[in-house]
């Protein structure tokens, strides 16, 4: 008669370390997730070849010494600062609406100069840019 005052218990189904493998799936695909990022400045590269390519446009050529110094046209620019750069590069570029820009900077130049270079022609809505290199020497 014993059995009979006995009841039996209900199994109980405890969730937490279900939940608990959950979030930790969630933050391992949060983590190895990769995002593309986006940029306002989009280059393209041009490719090397054994022919110089004759232009119709004309060429504004932006040089940029070790010192941050910048010469528009083989002709220094009296300062470093952005508005001055930008009324050289327009005067060297004379009547052209959208000529081609090439700028070579020393390698030692600082990272400052050459975005400052990129932004003044950018503002000035000369949207051709090409980056001078030298050959790598084998």
């Amino acid at each position: 008669m014993q059995l009979q005052s006995k009841r039996r218990e209900e199994p109980d189904v405890n969730l937490t370390p279900l939940i608990d493998v959950v979030f930790l799936l969630l933050i391992f695909f949060m983590v190895s997730t990769t995002f593309n990022r986006e940029t306002e400045i989009s280059i393209e590269l041009p490719e090397a070849s054994g022919q110089v390519e004759e232009s119709q446009r004309h060429l504004v050529e932006i040089s940029i010494d070790e010192k941050g110094r910048y010469f528009v046209n083989k002709e220094e620019v009296i300062n470093t600062q952005l508005e001055t750069l930008k009324q050289a590069i327009k005067k060297a570029a004379g009547d052209e609406e959208k000529p081609r820009v090439l700028l070579s900077a020393d390698k030692a130049t600082p990272h400052q100069a050459v975005i400052t270079a990129m932004d003044a022609a950018r503002q000035l809505g000369f949207v051709s840019l090409t980056f001078a290199t030298s050959a790598a020497a084998d």
